[in-house]
């Protein structure tokens, strides 16, 4: 007779990552993370315990194409707001992460003075395969680093397509990098991107990159004037800065501290995390009705029937959208 292995004591757990032991929020980011029906169950309850404890930290999405310095920039900031008394987690949502293993496992060993502070906490995102499944777990991640008193959480991205909209819609602020260039460099610049961000920060602006650096900022400083922003009681402002020397992080961080004033006295804030709130459960609504038809074996072959009629031109897609349906109900 195999012996049954006890369930996980949630509550045992919950109060330890409330006490901020680190080994026990990685037990507990590894719960919600794990596919199993029974962990995912008690993953739910296990956040909903803890949801009294979340809300309260400042939430950064940071994203950039690769080579700006998305990490430097990361260990540069972390390292400044332990300095100053904060405790930080750093989150990634990167969708490639079931190729790669996620950009921040070799992205950690250009994040050594972070990796090295009993005050932060790094985790790559988990090895979903999909973009939708990443963000749901990042954000619970998220709410389980609140609740083990980290105050400021930052959420890279990769710097690719929806991710980029991902980290948007659970962040306060979006903070996009760019590098210094100029010409042709500012043509490949994302309409949809800068519209995104909160601020654009020019980083490498040191040494014999100065100079473009500033040229750069005024240029999208040009580029933003014609642009509508997000937010009627904000105007992303455009800043450099250096990760490498760390001159200007700590303007970088007060422009964020401006931007979360700004829209508290409005009202946006709230609004905002309100709307994220709802976003999220429709996200969470949509993935589990996917993967009940994947995982359900008696709605699983009929699924593939209807799937073979339509292959066959036999079915119309609209017509068997309503067929399955009809197969949750």
């Amino acid at each position: 007779m195999v012996e049954k292995k006890p369930s996980l004591d949630i509550k045992s757990l919950a109060r330890d990552v409330r006490a901020g032991h680190r080994a026990a929020l990685a037990r507990a980011i590894t719960l919600i993370e794990s596919r199993r029906g029974d962990h995912q169950a008690l993953a739910r309850e296990f956040v909903q315990m803890l949801l009294p404890d979340t809300g309260k930290a400042v939430r950064v999405g940071i994203t950039g194409s690769p080579g700006v310095g998305k990490s430097t920039t990361i260990d540069a900031l972390g390292t400044y707001l332990i300095d100053e008394g904060h405790k930080v987690a750093v989150l990634a949502v990167d969708p490639s992460s079931a190729r790669s293993g996620g950009s921040i496992l070799g992205d950690k060993t250009r994040m050594a003075r972070l990796s090295a502070s009993d005050h932060a906490f790094i985790r790559p995102s988990p090895s979903s395969g999909t973009l939708g499944g990443v963000a749901a777990k990042t954000r619970e991640a998220m709410l389980l680093c609140e609740a083990a008193g980290f105050d400021v959480v930052l959420v890279e991205t990769v710097g690719i397509g929806q991710s980029e909209t991902a980290v948007c819609d659970m962040t306060d602020f979006f903070l996009a990098l760019m590098l210094p260039g100029g010409g042709d460099e500012l043509q490949g610049i994302k309409k949809g991107l800068v519209e995104l961000a909160d601020m654009i920060a020019i980083n490498k602006a040191d040494g014999d990159n100065l100079k473009r650096a500033n040229i750069t900022a005024a240029d999208y400083r040009g580029a933003l004037h014609i642009l509508a922003p997000r937010s009627e009681h904000w105007h992303p402002p455009v800043v450099t800065y250096s990760a490498l020397t760390g001159n200007g992080i700590a303007e970088l961080w007060q422009k964020i501290l401006d931007h979360r004033k700004a829209t508290n006295a409005s009202g946006e804030f709230a609004a905002r995390r309100r709307e994220q709130q709802v976003k999220w459960m429709w996200s969470m609504l949509e993935q589990r009705m996917l993967a009940r038809l994947r995982t359900e074996a008696s709605v699983r072959s009929k699924v593939r029937k209807i799937e073979a009629e339509v292959a066959d031109g036999h079915v119309t897609p609209a017509l068997a959208a309503e067929r399955i349906l009809e197969l949750l109900q």
